[in-house]
C-alpha cells in the first residue's frame, strides 16, 4: 500500500483526535509512525493502526475507515495528474469509472508491485451505477468513504448501499443511486 495512505491517516487522526491519541495509537500498535508518501508498506500495518484507534476511541473500525475515506478524497484527488480524461469528469459515476479504467492502470505503471482494488462494473444508467469492489485488503468501508467524498466533490446527493458478497469484505457490491 502506498505511503500516502498512511501519512493521510496519521494526519486525520491528529486533526480529529489530537496528537496524544495518535501517539497512543502508534505506541500500542508498536509502530514508529515513519512513512513517506511515495514508499510502499504492508496494508496490515494500516489495519492495525485502525484497530488500535477503534479501541482507544471506542468507535467502530468500519466507521473510522469510512470517515478516513471520505476525508482523504479531496487530498488524493489533488495529487492526481491533470490529464484530459480526469478533467472531463462531470460527475461521480464518471470518476468512479476512471478509477478503474485510468487511475489503477497508471498506479500499476508507476508502481509495478502495487495491488490496487479491482472494480467490476455490473450496470450503469444516468441515475444508477452498480459495481463490485474486490480487494484482498478488505477495506470496503474506505471505498465507501471515498465514494461519499467523491459525491461531495461533485456536489451530488447519492444513495449508496453496500452488499457484502464475501464474509471478509474482500468482495462487496456497491449500488449508487443519484437522488434528484
Amino acid at each position: 500500500m502506498k505511503g500516502i495512505i498512511f501519512t493521510e491517516f496519521m494526519d486525520l487522526v491528529e486533526d480529529k483526535f489530537g496528537l496524544e491519541v495518535l501517539d497512543q495509537v502508534l505506541e500500542q500498535a508498536g509502530d514508529e509512525g515513519i512513512y513517506t508518501s511515495v514508499g510502499s508498506y504492508d496494508h496490515r500495518d494500516l489495519v492495525k493502526l485502525i484497530m488500535k484507534l477503534s479501541q482507544i476511541t471506542e468507535l467502530p473500525a468500519e466507521t473510522l475507515q469510512e470517515v478516513f475515506g471520505q476525508t482523504v478524497f479531496n487530498n488524493l484527488y489533488a495529487t492526481l495528474p491533470k490529464s484530459a480524461s480526469l478533467g472531463e469528469c462531470k460527475n461521480s459515476f464518471q470518476f468512479v469509472r476512471l478509477v478503474e479504467d485510468y487511475i489503477h492502470i497508471e498506479v500499476k505503471k508507476l508502481y509495478p508491485d502495487a495491488n490496487p482494488p479491482k472494480f467490476e462494473f455490473i450496470s450503469e444508467s444516468e441515475t444508477e451505477l452498480v459495481f463490485d469492489y474486490k480487494s484482498a485488503r478488505c477495506m470496503s468501508h474506505v471505498c465507501l468513504g471515498l465514494v461519499k467524498g467523491c459525491a461531495e466533490h461533485f456536489n451530488e446527493d447519492l444513495n449508496i448501499s453496500m452488499n457484502e458478497k464475501s464474509p471478509d469484505n474482500s468482495h462487496v457490491r456497491f449500488n449508487l443511486t443519484l437522488m434528484s
